[in-house]
């Protein structure tokens, strides 16, 4: 009877580690994202996945937009992404979803190059390779406003991210909007100059960790937690950080110098308290009207949208801006301050 009764236990234990809620993360290559990376070979990820008693498979998606694509698609449960892509391909597609980790902004990541020219207002009459509809699109519009002219004065051209550097060497008269690394190869070239990055918009091109919002808390709290311990390695000043600094560039496919330098331009939130203070703050809520509005003029948002306010964006504080009755994107602060705590 006792062995019976072991034996039914074994089997019930059995079953219930069996029985272990699964979670796919999509990641795409990025300054700010090849930390997800290291959580899972360093086996981080895994730790705190098994703190909550589920399972978390993260799978490397080499096509950003792919990426946000299968998630929209219903394919993952989380996935790495900037708040305009957050707000124009889910959300706009109806997949209620929740900023879970603001992990960064580009702070001279992206930028407008130029050959023949000393400012933005060069550019007027010129052609610009750039990648339509991406943040480096929004860095191009914010430049305009900020220097009295529109797209209207310049031509902008659709031009993969692969081909940008080659296409700006070879012209003598070229100018792109583009980011890191191809950033990095443009302004290389013999008489290039850079006129604009986002350093002039601190904070408005941000990089997030995008999570369907009805998950539960088990994998939101799992992923915050292995993100902000990966935070407390590589921002430390020891063997074990040079350590991980040296894993993600060879996974970024660059140089350890290469990579560092890329950091320099990627506004790292390393402490869970900053990252929590700016979903809470006012700039983010001016930051995301700009960027509502920029993607309803470019027709983001689809046929169907007749106003920037088609999409509702909530904030920590319990507003809104846009549709209440159709709230498709949240800023949530609480998984950060828990992890900073």
């Amino acid at each position: 009877m006792k062995r019976f009764l072991l034996i039914s236990l074994l089997a019930l234990l059995a079953g219930n580690l069996s029985a272990a809620e699964q979670f796919r993360v999509a990641w795409s290559h990025y300054t700010g994202w090849e930390p997800w990376d290291y959580a899972e070979q360093s086996g981080i990820l895994r730790k705190w996945a098994d703190q909550e008693g589920i399972e978390i498979e993260l799978t490397l998606v080499n096509d950003y937009i792919e990426s946000i694509n299968l998630y929209t698609a219903g394919e993952f449960d989380a996935c790495t992404m900037t708040n305009m892509d957050a707000l124009t391909i889910p959300a706009a597609g109806g997949i209620d979803s929740t900023a879970l980790i603001v992990g960064d902004f580009s702070n001279g990541n992206d930028g407008i190059v130029i050959k023949n020219g000393d400012s933005v207002k060069d550019l007027k009459g010129r052609t610009i390779n750039l990648v339509e509809l991406s943040v480096s699109h929004y860095m191009l519009a914010r430049a305009l406003e900020m220097n009295g002219l529109s797209e209207r004065d310049l031509k902008p051209l659709n031009t993969s991210d692969a081909d940008i550097a080659a296409l700006f060497a070879s012209d003598p008269n070229g100018a792109v909007a583009t980011w890191n690394p191809p950033l990095q190869q443009v302004k290389k070239a013999p008489g290039a100059k850079l006129v604009f990055d986002s350093s002039q918009i601190p904070g408005e091109i941000i990089d997030l960790l995008v999570v369907r919002s009805d998950a539960p808390d088990t994998l939101k709290r799992a992923l915050a937690g292995a993100w902000y311990e990966v935070m407390d390695v590589m921002s430390g000043d020891h063997a074990e950080a040079r350590q991980a600094i040296a894993m993600m560039a060879e996974t970024a496919g660059a140089g350890e110098a290469e990579f560092r330098d890329q950091l320099k331009t990627t506004a790292m939130f390393y402490d869970a308290d900053e990252a929590a203070e700016f979903a809470r703050g006012d700039q983010l809520k001016e930051t995301m009207e700009h960027v509502r509005q920029f993607s309803f003029d470019k027709g983001l948002f689809g046929a169907g949208a007749d106003s920037p306010d088609y999409v509702g964006i909530a904030f920590p504080d319990g507003s809104v801006i846009g549709d209440e009755s159709n709230v498709k994107l949240r800023f949530n602060a609480d998984f950060m301050e828990a992890a900073a705590e």
